[in-house]
């Protein structure tokens, strides 16, 4: 398995058999342009996870890609061969396994209407499992190897995410959701989860794929 991170919440997950991209947002521009892909994943409705602008002009670029994507987001874009995925279930990609977790987004505050958002467990025979949570904490899947570790949200504060991570219990993992951090900030997440949990991270930014080991 090798993994892309393409800024912010947009991770390009490449196996023998599939090639897929997950969360297409507004807060990067690296996913642009991508073709001979298997599938397009979307976790949630917010924007920095699909963009109304271009995902179209991806989705278009990809025919024979499958749209999977979380149910509130069919009410709030027009996709072409949009399906939805919920929670709790699962398929297949070109031998590559796509598991949805969760359900809701977590709580930005209490007046703030909730979302759904599913997180994506990824996994394929002889290869490590990788889960992207999306804008959620709730849901901790077994197996998981490889994290995509939200660095910040609006919606989490740094003790919740240490003991997300901990959780999970994941070895290896990269922040993703670094969209409205500065280098410091970045700096900031990044060593600190790596000091108080057993996960050790790898600096992905601009790095290229990734094999994890």
């Amino acid at each position: 398995m090798q993994l892309t991170h393409l800024g912010h919440a947009a991770v390009l997950v490449e196996t023998a058999g599939a090639r897929v991209l997950l969360d297409p947002g507004n807060f990067s521009t690296a996913w642009h342009g991508l073709t001979e892909l298997d599938a397009i994943l979307i976790t949630h409705l917010h924007p920095d996870h699909i963009d109304p602008e271009h995902t179209p002009t991806l989705i278009a670029a990809n025919p024979g890609a499958r749209v999977l994507v979380e149910p509130g987001v069919l009410s709030s874009y027009a996709l072409e061969r949009a399906e939805p995925i919920t929670a709790e279930t699962g398929l297949s990609i070109g031998g590559l396994r796509v598991a949805a977790v969760g359900g809701l987004h977590a709580v930005i505050h209490r007046d703030i209407p909730q979302i759904g958002n599913v997180g994506l467990v990824l996994s394929a025979e002889g290869e490590p499992t990788f889960f992207h949570p999306g804008d959620s904490l709730a849901a901790v899947p077994p197996g998981v190897d490889v994290l995509g570790v939200p660095a910040y949200g609006p919606w989490a504060a740094m003790k919740e995410t240490v003991e997300f991570v901990r959780a999970v219990g994941a070895a290896q993992g990269f922040c993703i959701h670094e969209g409205l951090l500065n280098e410091r900030g970045w700096a900031l997440a990044f060593n600190r989860i790596n000091e108080i949990t057993q996960i050790r991270l790898t600096d992905l930014r601009g790095a290229g794929s990734w094999t994890p080991a």
